[in-house]
């Protein structure tokens, strides 16, 4: 693909952290190829990662030199996060401490605090007025909770979480019950955490303009599929993959962050949403100031939590519990002292 010069936007800036694990590694020949922010737009790359892993990270940059990717107008490496948060205009923080064994999930909290904390001040400290972040690395909204409460010039409609993974899942599993195309199946919603306790709520689903319930009836499939089939499906795809695959989900992982980072910026499809963990502003019952999912449309850089979805009384409930969690999450990390000036509510 050729790419005339003055069609070309102004170059930006995007640190991707965690920047040689395998999500990282997946995402960043993507966005160097122009996937994530649009065919007409340059980037320059920083690869964030903690010093051990700096070498790994300067080997993938030289892979990217490597693919000679027109947009890529430059990679840099850093093992210290306010030089690599210095001007970005996107942050993709997918690097995070995972679960060890035996781990209780307060410790799990408090050993990404001191990850996020340290991001959030940098990204205050360096990042360009119009930065828009994406939390990849679990407890992902609890993470960009604490992110965004040590950013207190940064507004906090600006951190995000990813549940697109998720999002994503659950178009897979309508569409294979119905052998439908994914591309036919819209108006799909994610609520609550990134967790086992996450909302998968078809209602508001439509297939090529019908609604959802409609077609699986015509495949034989009722309320009993959803309870017991699509609905713990979506939740535990994750646990599901590291059983078969012998590792967790890479590659989709990787397509969701960057697929949240596009529709952000590109917009979502007219007539259609998609599932973004955002903070709250109080709708659907969930508490001001939590970083949960809902449903958004997406136009020229901005989003809105959509406002006109009804909620069945199963999913509200079930939305509460999830919400419940995102409580003890953020008190959690509040009563350890780590949440920083902008604490939220």
């Amino acid at each position: 693909m050729s790419t005339s010069a003055d069609t070309l936007l102004p170059p930006v800036t995007v640190t991707v952290t965690g920047a040689a694990g395998q999500i990282g590694y997946a995402s960043l020949f993507r966005i160097a190829n122009g996937d994530m922010l649009g065919k007409n737009q340059p980037v320059r790359l920083r690869l964030l990662e903690i010093p051990q892993a700096r070498q790994a990270a300067e080997g993938t940059a030289m892979e990217l030199a490597d693919g000679a990717f027109p947009l890529l107008e430059s990679v840099d490496v850093f093992d210290d996060a306010a030089q690599a948060f210095d001007g970005t205009g996107f942050g993709l923080l997918i690097g995070s401490k995972p679960r060890q064994k035996g781990m209780e999930r307060g410790d799990l909290l408090e050993a990404n605090a001191g990850i996020f904390s340290v991001q959030g001040a940098a990204l205050n400290e360096a990042a360009a007025d119009d930065v828009r972040i994406v939390v990849v690395g679990n407890p992902a909204n609890t993470n960009a909770l604490i992110a965004s409460s040590h950013a207190p010039d940064i507004p906090s409609e600006r951190f995000t979480a990813m549940t697109r993974l998720d999002h994503n899942r659950a178009l897979a599993q309508i569409a294979h019950a119905t052998g439908s195309p994914v591309g036919d199946v819209e108006r799909m919603t994610i609520w609550g955490n990134h967790s086992a306790t996450q909302v998968p709520d078809l209602d508001q689903v439509t297939i090529a303009g019908r609604p959802v319930r409609d077609v699986l009836s015509e495949h034989g499939l009722g309320e009993e599929w959803v309870r017991t089939s699509f609905i713990p499906t979506v939740a535990q795809r994750g646990a599901e993959i590291i059983a078969v695959r012998g590792g967790s989900s890479v590659a989709s992982a990787a397509h969701a962050a960057l697929a949240h980072v596009h529709d952000w910026v590109l917009g979502t499809p007219d007539g259609d949403w998609t599932s973004m963990a955002v903070v709250s502003d109080g709708s659907y019952g969930v508490d001001e100031g939590l970083i949960s999912s809902f449903p958004v449309t997406c136009r020229s850089g901005e989003y809105e939590i959509n406002h006109g979805v009804d909620l069945s009384e199963d999913a509200r409930r079930r939305l509460e519990s999830s919400v419940s969690e995102l409580r003890e999450e953020r008190d959690t990390v509040r009563a350890k002292g780590l949440l920083g000036p902008k604490a939220g509510h």
